[in-house]
């Protein structure tokens, strides 16, 4: 849970739009709706139209059976030296809508290329759209965070973090709409879902600190953090356990999906269902958190 009352800002103050993010979560949930692994024609129409969003956007491709599959990225920054992962997977489970999973991932990280293309950072940042993170590819090598970790490793990139973007934008401010995989966390951590939480096994305690320090400090919006075990339910299921087989450091920003949203992994998981405005002070303090890790 630390730091638990610690906040700093890092980085130059910025404004993430609440309505290109809802417009970006639109045009997956909907226009591009459905994006599970067999809709591979959707998911190449969005994989288009994120390349589409990028400057100089670079993509992966690999194939299962008759089926190619692609990854979209873009590095903002310097391209030699440390790079920092931060990532979110477009496709969805089952074919749903999937605006909270994870459109809601994915306009936060093109909210976060708008502004490093408007102010680009002193550093070196690779923002990832990956394919293939939901079942029945997840935690197999086909995931696309596998096939991008693996191309990295191979190229010899010094990786100084990764950041995976995955279930962002649903809040409650009702008592009690906060649940947890060990029921004993409520004794510690709020019940009410109205924070966002970085994730990350016992391995990312530093990584997991500086971060919550500097997304505290962008804004108001309430952050925890927890570092747990990894076999706990709910620890590594995104993409960011992908780089944690190379040895980097790695966590997750979310709203813990199926411990607060009612509609993960149904129908009903909807663009109307989300707050804009909070996943706005979302961005705003992942964008702090990248200046507090490269200073690190």
């Amino acid at each position: 849970m630390q730091p638990v009352f610690s906040s700093e800002s890092a980085g130059p103050a910025v404004k993430a739009d609440p309505m290109r993010l809802e417009a970006s979560v639109n045009k997956l949930a909907v226009e591009l709706h459905p994006r599970g692994c067999s809709d591979v024609e959707n998911l190449d129409r969005a994989a288009a139209w994120l390349s589409g969003q990028l400057p100089a956007p670079t993509e992966q491709t690999w194939s299962r059976g008759k089926k190619t599959y692609r990854n979209v990225s873009a590095i903002f920054g310097p391209r030699v030296g440390p790079r920092i992962v931060v990532g979110a997977h477009y496709d969805t489970a089952f074919s749903l809508p999937g605006a909270d999973d994870n459109a809601s991932g994915v306009a936060a990280v093109l909210e976060l290329a708008r502004l490093f293309g408007e102010h680009p950072p002193p550093f070196s940042v690779e923002l990832v759209f990956w394919s293939l993170e939901e079942p029945p590819y997840f935690a197999t090598a086909d995931m696309g965070s596998v096939h991008h970790a693996d191309a990295l490793a191979a190229a010899g990139v010094d990786v100084r973090a990764a950041i995976s973007l995955e279930t962002i934008g649903y809040f409650s401010d009702a008592e009690g709409s906060q649940h947890f995989p060990v029921p004993a966390m409520g004794l510690l951590y709020p019940t009410t879902g109205n924070h966002i939480v970085v994730v990350g096994d016992l391995g990312q305690i530093g990584l997991t600190r500086s971060m919550k320090r500097a997304m505290r400090g962008a804004n108001d919006l309430p952050v925890a953090s927890a570092n747990i075990a990894s076999f706990v339910p709910g620890v590594d299921w995104s993409d960011h356990r992908s780089y944690w087989a190379h040895g980097w450091p790695a966590v997750m920003v979310t709203d813990t999906a199926p411990n607060r949203n009612p509609n993960y992994h149904q129908p009903s998981d909807l663009p109307g269902t989300l707050d804009y405005r909070r996943m706005a002070k979302v961005v705003e303090g992942v964008h702090s958190a990248l200046y507090a890790i490269a200073a690190r």
